[in-house]
């Protein structure tokens, strides 16, 4: 149990459409200090079906905070000083591959970081941190999460590349392309890097939930915020059926992954 008398060993960082916990049965807000300056919201400290749940809207409640103004390092500091060993990040994010079709959900296994000007780290000195992020998700929550979603007759992939842009603008079509034809990724987003990367620092597990609201530029039509805000409102059920059947599978102990000792070997 942490200073702050609490012992949650679970958080959902919910992204653009879940922005309340209405699936947990809520105890009580929490509002940290942190060295960072302020979370993005208030933490709702919950329970579902025996576990004790963190929740905390990733954009603020009503959608107020931008992908680039997103206090990263304030909400992983205050989910880590909670206790919280794992997180579950739900995001919205646009296709790069016709396979990856509106509605889909994806489970990122790599990332490329084309952001610009964010906090990379809680290691800014003396001490320095250089963190593996070979393999930036956590291989059990990836398992789980495969074998839940393959029984709720939702589509999804298993495996694929999310590229993270800066934002808040979409992209052009010569970059679109760039990223689908060049890097060869397959959803493009704002919002996992630095979150995943600070989670690894912090040793607790992460796992990506993206569900896939648009076709990119790259694809000819333009991105229509309307468009997009429709699509996520029908994805946003199926990401709650996703947590409803994921977390009452998450063990206590974690045994089949490395990120609770990911700071071995890492600071010099």
């Amino acid at each position: 149990m942490n200073q702050k008398g609490e012992s949650v060993e679970i958080a959902v960082i919910g992204g653009t459409g879940i922005y309340d916990a209405n699936i947990f049965i809520e105890d009580k807000l929490v509002n940290l200090h942190t060295p960072y300056g302020p979370t993005s919201d208030s933490i709702v400290i919950g329970s579902f079906k025996g576990k004790k749940i963190a929740f905390l809207p990733r954009h603020g409640k009503g959608h107020k905070i931008p992908p680039h103004m997103i206090n990263h390092r304030a909400n992983i500091w205050a989910l880590k000083e909670l206790g919280v060993k794992r997180i579950i990040a739900p995001s919205a994010v646009g296709s790069l591959d016709y396979d990856f079709a509106p509605g889909h959900v994806m489970l990122p296994n790599q990332f490329i970081d084309f952001t610009k000007k964010r906090h990379y780290t809680f290691f800014d000195g003396p001490t320095v941190c250089h963190v593996s992020t070979a393999d930036p998700f956590c291989n059990e929550l990836r398992t789980l999460a495969i074998r839940c979603i393959g029984e709720l007759n939702i589509k999804f992939h298993d495996n694929g590349t999310y590229i993270c842009v800066e934002g808040p603008r979409f992209s052009t079509r010569a970059e679109s392309k760039i990223f689908r034809d060049v890097f060869k990724a397959n959803i493009i987003g704002m919002t996992l890097v630095p979150e995943c990367t600070l989670a690894r620092e912090s040793e607790i597990c992460y796992l990506s939930v993206a569900t896939v609201t648009d076709y990119d530029v790259w694809a000819d039509k333009p991105v229509s915020t309307k468009e997009i805000i429709e699509t996520l409102h029908k994805n946003v059920e199926n990401t709650k059926k996703i947590l409803s059947s994921l977390i009452p599978e998450i063990p206590e102990e974690r045994t089949h992954c490395n990120c609770g000792t990911a700071l071995k070997d890492a600071v010099l």
